[in-house]
Formats: structure tokens, sequence, C-alpha cells
């Protein structure tokens, strides 16, 4: 099958199998390996990207419902100020970075601050209820996310909210 899509800001055309998911295409197709194929059934985040402005395991999306949508990996967004504002905030709280669930990590917290830049510790952590992270305990995720949270508000309105 032909699938259209929109991928980190450029329109695509890839021939897929049916039978491929999200993960293979990015992985096989385009060479995007931030990515990981984990355990390739959802639980544990390593494969997340933003499908049409929401974190999802790219390994349970079927080929045929890329079409017509929109996907951003963390090789694009690894190449934003959103995301210097994320690496800065994880670097001051000791948020641990194994290379495995990072992509899963750092995509949770965008799409949470990018509604709401300025989360409670339950909404923090319901951010990161799909993603099965070893390498960093909870609470340095919260110290993360609020660091996060303080220097985007600095960069963008030039102080903390």
């Amino acid at each position: 099958m032909t699938l259209g899509f929109i991928l980190n800001g450029e329109d695509v055309v890839v021939k897929a199998d049916a039978s491929s998911r999200l993960i293979d295409i990015l992985r096989n197709h385009f060479k995007l390996l931030g990515a990981k194929a984990g355990c390739l059934s959802g639980v544990c985040g390593a494969c997340s990207v933003i499908f049409n402005g929401k974190v999802v395991p790219s390994c349970l999306i079927p080929a045929f419902r890329i079409r017509g949508s929109e996907i951003i990996t963390i090789e694009a967004f690894s190449e934003t100020d959103e995301y210097q504002d994320i690496r800065e905030g994880f670097s001051q709280s000791g948020v641990e970075n194994c290379g495995y669930c990072d992509a899963g990590k750092i995509l949770a917290v965008e799409t949470l601050l990018s509604r709401n830049l300025r989360p409670t510790r339950e909404e923090i952590l319901l951010a990161f209820k799909g993603i099965k992270c070893r390498c960093t305990e909870p609470d340095s995720l919260v110290a993360g996310v609020l660091a996060t949270s303080d220097i985007r508000q600095r960069r963008l309105y030039g102080r903390s909210a």
C-alpha cells in the first residue's frame, strides 16, 4: 500500500506492507532509529513518537493508520528550542538518560508542557504512565519536568509564571 503523511514537517510517501507497523516504517524506510523497538506490545514507551499531537507507542500503529497523519520523531524534535529546554531541565534535576527510553520521556514532557505549562505532580506522573523507565526515579522525573517548565517560562515570557 502507498501511504502519504507528514513526517517531521515534510510530506512523504512510502510503500509498505499492510502488516507493517509505524516503528518498522520509521526504522526501515526512513532510517530513523531514535524510537527503539522495545517490547513491541505498547507497554514500554521506547518506540514513542508524537502522532497527531499525542505521544503514542509506534509499535501499535498499523501502516494503514498513518495515511494523512502527522508524525514527529525524536530526531526532528531534538532540533527545537523545546528539546533544549527539556535537556536543560533534566540536567539540572539529575534525570538519568540511558538512551533506551529517552524518546518516550522527552516526548511525554513535550506533549504535557505544550498543553499545560504549569502541571501538578499528579499530571506529570500521569504523563509518564505509558513509559516504563528504569533509569530514573519518579521524583526525579517530576523535578525534571518542573525545572523544564521554569526554563520554558523564562524563555517564552522572560520570567517564571
